[in-house]
């Protein structure tokens, strides 16, 4: 896409073309919305990508959620199986508790999340008692895949408008997009799916090399 990023739809068009699209710069020149979106819609009074985020995850055009390097991204339906499966590496959730990999935090959020799903991130750390280390261990569990956004919700103004970044209503993406969704990544090996998810990106931006993907997406 050589034009700037002026509506939802061309944000959505922007992340098939790419398959994974950080929302703000980072060490790959070029690979952001930030990098990409008309100034003129960047901050604006009227629907920007800061409501676009959650528009496109509520219609399940996308996933977004943290997922490069911690911070928030776009993924396009078609890549993210491949995402869930290098990251996951072989385990579901219960099979990473049995093998000692997952910090008590996390086990708390997840048992919490699997009975109240869809649920508003400041709810669950609320109901979950946490007095710190909410984020560190939400954004854990986005980076290996198993909770997604869902859609956003805003705080309101006097006025009733909304503002804000919004808070994230959580998901699981088997429940968002069904048990069977995950599966298609064509038999590949989680190191096969980060091969494939990296040549992918470099088609796209033939300036940059697979392995600096790779190194983004570890």
């Amino acid at each position: 896409m050589t034009e700037p990023v002026r509506t939802r739809e061309m944000l959505l068009e922007l992340v098939n073309e790419m398959g994974i699209l950080p929302f703000f710069k980072n060490s790959i020149p070029g690979w952001s919305l930030e990098e990409h979106i008309d100034p003129a819609v960047w901050f604006t009074s009227e629907n920007g990508p800061w409501e676009w985020k959650g528009q496109l995850a509520a219609n399940k055009s996308c996933v977004y959620s943290k997922l490069v390097r911690n911070g928030n991204a776009w993924v396009s339906l078609s890549l993210f199986p491949d995402l869930a499966n290098y990251r996951r590496d072989g385990y579901d959730f219960e099979g990473r508790i049995e093998d000692g990999l997952v910090p008590y935090r996390d086990r708390l959020l997840m048992e919490y999340l699997e009975s109240h799903i869809p649920v508003l991130s400041r709810v669950a750390r609320r109901s979950c008692g946490f007095t710190k280390g909410y984020e560190t261990s939400l954004t854990r569990l986005e980076m290996q895949t198993f909770v997604i956004n869902q859609d956003f919700v805003y705080d309101l103004t006097k006025s009733g408008k909304p503002y804000g970044w919004g808070n994230a209503f959580l998901t699981f993406p088997e429940k968002w997009f069904g048990e069977d969704y995950l599966d298609k990544t064509d038999g590949r090996t989680p190191e096969e799916s980060l091969t494939h998810i990296c040549e992918t990106l470099h088609r796209a931006m033939s300036d940059i090399q697979a392995d600096d993907f790779r190194r983004m997406l570890k």
